[in-house]
């Protein structure tokens, strides 16, 4: 018998998708999930892709391309995502910081390039108006700290200053006496 009731999901796994079309899907609301798991596969040969939709005008589709580099993540795609860092979109900001910083995602690597980022990210702490991209920057930035006087003093300066008491937390985390502080001590 023809089964007549099939899930949206199963009907895609039917339909051959190329990397390219797979990154565009990634702005379709009932297609992302679905293109994120595909361009997460190992082997899927989607580097050049994504690294490519980091440069849509769709914010949704950098957005994407982020959340799959974070698991997926390429030296060659490293430009691409410090260029984001500076995207009018705060969530395509925001999920830029969380590919370059979470080593729990990623296979193998861990705080690609920090000397790259660090400057970047200190002032999106300091400087960015929305309080999560903000509070993404101080997550990030806090174990550096011991490595980095500068962002020990960014870290500081946030804590006493930031307007939202979220930043303000995470901040008391990573300065001395925090508890990530005392637990990442050299």
């Amino acid at each position: 018998p023809i089964q007549m009731h099939r899930c949206r999901s199963d009907i895609l796994e039917l339909i051959p998708a190329d990397q390219a079309q797979l990154v565009e899907w990634l702005a379709v609301p009932h297609q992302s999930a679905y293109a994120i798991r595909k361009l997460k596969q190992p082997g899927s040969r989607a580097v050049p892709s994504l690294r490519h939709g980091l440069q849509h005008p769709e914010h949704l589709i950098r957005v994407g391309c982020c959340i799959v580099l974070d698991h997926v993540y390429d030296d060659s795609c490293l430009p691409g995502l410090i260029e984001n860092l500076n995207h009018p979109h705060p969530d395509v900001r925001t999920w830029a910081l969380h590919a370059l910083a979470c080593d729990r995602c990623k296979k193998g690597v861990y705080r690609p390039a920090e000397n790259l980022i660090l400057d970047p990210v200190v002032r999106l702490l300091l400087y960015d108006p929305e309080r999560k991209v903000r509070q993404m920057a101080a997550g990030m930035l806090g174990p550096s700290v011991h490595r980095s006087p500068e962002v020990l003093h960014a870290l500081q300066q946030a804590q006493r200053s930031d307007n939202h008491p979220a930043v303000r937390k995470v901040c008391s985390w990573w300065v001395p006496g925090g508890t990530c502080f005392v637990k990442s001590l050299p």
